[in-house]
C-alpha cells in the first residue's frame, strides 16, 4: 500500500512557488518522499519534547524545538 500524506498537486505548487517553471511526475514524487521523511522525523523529536515536559499534547514550541535540533537531510 502507497503511503499518501501530502497530495502531489500540492508538491508542484511549492515546486512553483519556489520557482521552477515545469514540474515533472518524477520531481514532485521526489519532493513529496523528502518532505514526508522529514516531516515523521520532525514530529517524532516533537513528540519527545512534549514527554519530556510531561505532556501528552504537542503544542508550538515542541514542533519549533525540533525544528531546531533536527539536521538537513542529505543524499
Amino acid at each position: 500500500m502507497v503511503k499518501r500524506l501530502l497530495p502531489l498537486a500540492a508538491m508542484e505548487k511549492i515546486l512553483k512557488f519556489g520557482g521552477a517553471e515545469r514540474v515533472s511526475d518524477k520531481g514532485k514524487v521526489a519532493l513529496k518522499e523528502v518532505l514526508e521523511e522529514f516531516a515523521e522525523h520532525l514530529a517524532a523529536d516533537a513528540v519527545k519534547f512534549a514527554l519530556h515536559a510531561g505532556r501528552k499534547t504537542i503544542k508550538e514550541e515542541d514542533v519549533k524545538l525540533a525544528s531546531k535540533s533536527l539536521k538537513p537531510l542529505s543524499s
